[in-house]
This record gives C-alpha cells, sequence and structure tokens, in this order.
C-alpha cells in the first residue's frame, strides 16, 4: 500500500508517517516508480508508535523498544535493554514532575501571600480599574 492508503487506514497523517520514516522507525520499501510501498504489517507499527509516543516516550526510545514490541498496545517483551531504557525514562518524567510540583507550590505560595496583604483589591492583571 502507499502512504496514502497507510494513513487512510491509520488516522496518522501522511506528514508524520514520513517523519516515524526519518527516524527509523517505519521501513518502506520503494517501487520502480520512487513511491513508498508498505506492507501489511506497517499498520500493526504504526499503532505500536502511537501507543508508545502516547506513553511520553521519545521517537528515539520508541526506536530502540520496538524490536521488542508485540502486538498492538504493544505488549513489550522485557531484554535487558528495554527494561533498562523504560526505567530511564520514567525517572526523567518523575524528575520532570517533582520540579512541577515544585513550580506548583511556590505559585501557591505567592498567591496565599499576595492574598493576606490585600491583592483582591486590585485589579486582574491586564485589566484597569474604571476611573
Amino acid at each position: 500500500m502507499r502512504i496514502g492508503e497507510l494513513s487512510r487506514r491509520t488516522g496518522v497523517n501522511a506528514h508524520q508517517l514520513r517523519y516515524y520514516e526519518s527516524q527509523g522507525l517505519l521501513e518502506p520499501a520503494r517501487g520502480a516508480n520512487g513511491y513508498r510501498e508498505y506492507d501489511e504489517s506497517a499498520l500493526l507499527r504504526v499503532k505500536q508508535i502511537r501507543h508508545l509516543l502516547g506513553a511520553g516516550l521519545s521517537s528515539e526510545d520508541i526506536a530502540y523498544l520496538l524490536p521488542c514490541a508485540t502486538g498492538e498496545a504493544p505488549t513489550l517483551v522485557g531484554c535487558p535493554e528495554l527494561l533498562a531504557a523504560m526505567r530511564s525514562r520514567l525517572r526523567r518524567l518523575d524528575d520532570q514532575l517533582a520540579s512541577l510540583a515544585q513550580s506548583r507550590d511556590a505559585l501557591a505560595d505567592y498567591i496565599e501571600a499576595a492574598e493576606r496583604v490585600g491583592g483582591e483589591s486590585y485589579p486582574p492583571l491586564g485589566l484597569t480599574q474604571p476611573a
């Protein structure tokens, strides 16, 4: 099938499919006319990629993990390289969550302090008080 049909059947636009190819996630054959030719296994591969992207994995992570993927969801066979990559990604996410939580707490503290000092008598940011 050509890229347009793969796009239609997976709901992923052709631009994204070409990006997946550039990242080494999809490997179409080329017809004599130079067009990309995908076999039926590309349908499953695109679904796997979409699920893994939804889990917050980068295309680099996914390229590394796809050889361990089976099924649409996909199920990942627990090879040591796979587990190390997923644990590394989980640590990065945990670090990001901790940083966001710290920022949120600091902002909440500023809001609370401003309200104690009488900030409610001021207009919302970006608005002027009537004359």
